[in-house]
C-alpha cells in the first residue's frame, strides 16, 4: 500500500510564497520519478513539475518556470515544491504523484491533493 500526503496549501496573495510537501509512505524507493500537478474544476490536471528518481533532472511547466522549484528526499521519501511569487493562475488544487520510472502504468500513486488559492 502507498499512500501520498500533501500539505502546506492555503491562502495567499498575489507575490507571496508557499512551500508544499508530500510524504510517501509504503513500498516507494529507487526508480521513481516525482511530480507535482495541478487542477482547476473542469480542466484537466495538469504537469506543473516533476523531478528524477535520483534528483538530477527537473522539468517545469513554461508558466512556472523561474518562480517555482522541485526537490525530493529519496530517505525520507518525500518532494517539494517551492512556490514563489505565486499569481492568480496558480490557484488549484495541487497533488503529489510518484510513478515508476519502469512500471508507469500499474505503480502511479496520487495524493488526494492541497488547496492552493492565490488571491488578494
Amino acid at each position: 500500500q502507498v499512500q501520498l500526503v500533501e500539505s502546506g496549501g492555503g491562502l495567499v496573495q498575489p507575490g507571496g510564497s508557499l512551500r508544499l510537501s508530500c510524504a510517501a509512505s509504503g513500498a516507494i524507493y529507487n526508480n521513481y520519478r516525482m511530480s507535482w500537478y495541478r487542477q482547476v474544476p473542469g480542466k484537466e490536471r495538469e504537469l506543473v513539475a516533476t523531478i528524477s528518481s535520483g534528483g538530477g533532472v527537473t522539468n517545469y511547466a513554461d508558466s512556472v518556470k523561474g518562480r517555482f522549484t522541485i526537490s525530493r528526499d529519496n530517505v525520507k521519501k518525500m518532494v517539494f515544491l517551492q512556490m514563489n511569487n505565486l499569481k492568480s493562475e496558480d490557484t488549484g488544487v495541487y497533488y503529489c504523484n510518484v510513478r515508476s520510472d519502469f512500471r508507469p502504468q500499474t505503480q502511479n500513486y496520487w495524493g488526494q491533493g492541497t488547496q492552493v488559492t492565490v488571491s488578494s
